[in-house]
């Protein structure tokens, strides 16, 4: 590792709107993965989407009922789920708490194109 480019990315710099997720995009660090960490109240969550690379969540606190495809999968904490390569997928906090998870993106960029949208790619940057 060349320490001379290592550094710490706060988490408050992350943030995105007036929420609690953060979005990583690995590109604006020098990291060959992106992230989004989802901290969402019951209800909430993305809405139908897909990526022109897999997507991987790790679900750290509460539970989810994950769409992949034609599938619908739910999932508690300690699960881990995948999202293949162009599959259309979303997620919403089907507990009674708080649910917490980290999408972590194969792609040092995130390039998303929403299932109401087709066609028009989503592609955020750092600026918030």
């Amino acid at each position: 590792m060349n320490t001379d480019t290592a550094t710490i990315v706060p988490a408050a710099e992350l943030i995105i709107g007036t929420g609690r997720t953060r979005r990583f995009i690995g590109a604006e660090h020098g990291a060959g993965v992106s992230y989004f960490f989802v901290d969402n109240e019951p209800g909430q969550g993305p809405d139908i989407h897909r990526h022109p690379y897999p997507e991987t969540w790790v679900l750290l606190e509460g539970e989810a009922r994950i769409t992949i495809g034609d599938r619908t999968l739910q999932a508690v904490a300690g699960d881990t789920a995948t999202a293949p390569a162009g599959e259309w997928h979303g997620f919403k906090n089907s507990g009674s708490g708080r649910l917490r998870v980290l999408c972590i993106h194969a792609s040092d960029r995130i390039i998303q194109e929403w299932q109401d949208a087709p066609g028009v790619l989503d592609i955020p940057t750092g600026s918030h």
